[in-house]
């Protein structure tokens, strides 16, 4: 099988019988509250929605893994839960909805490494209006154009 390799290497693991509810009872609750939070946040947070928008996409997907194949990701855990479900699953869209999501979040966390680097900039943290706007435009499409679409798709096949 293609996942003996994560299993051997740590990466992931089966979950035992006894432990399958909690683990899916919680990735059930912070898929659903990160997707509301990111709601919440949109106009006032941008990058926060877009940080709570990618959460929201990988506990779905780890709640699928968890659900369907009673797999848990134990290490490294954002690029492993992309390749397992790659292995997984063949629909290209949805893997690519993900890795898009992915690419969203990493580029938050950038920012956030530059600001730490730079920040004695007042204006980096408090940004200009512009960017404010421009976060919100970006928040607002991840949502609806990649995220909803994702999370609807993930829910059919942990349905089926």
């Amino acid at each position: 099988m293609k996942l003996d390799k994560y299993f051997n290497k740590g990466y992931a693991s089966k979950i035992v019988e006894t432990e399958l509810p909690r683990y899916v009872n919680f990735f059930t609750n912070t898929y659903k509250e990160n997707l509301e939070h990111s709601k919440s946040n949109l106009e006032t947070f941008p990058r926060w929605s877009i940080i709570s928008i990618y959460y929201a996409m990988h506990d779905i997907t780890k709640l699928f893994l968890a659900k369907n194949f009673h797999i848990k990701i134990d290490y490294k855990v954002h690029k492993t839960t992309i390749k397992v479900l790659k292995e997984i699953i063949k629909d290209k869209e949805i893997l690519k909805l993900l890795k898009i999501g992915y690419k969203e979040f990493i580029s938050i966390a950038n920012d956030l490494a530059q600001a730490k680097k730079e920040r004695t900039r007042a204006q980096y943290y408090t940004g200009s209006e512009f960017m404010a706007q421009k976060y919100k435009e970006k928040a607002l499409y991840f949502l609806n154009q990649i995220a909803v679409p994702y999370i609807n798709k993930i829910n059919s096949l942990i349905e089926q």
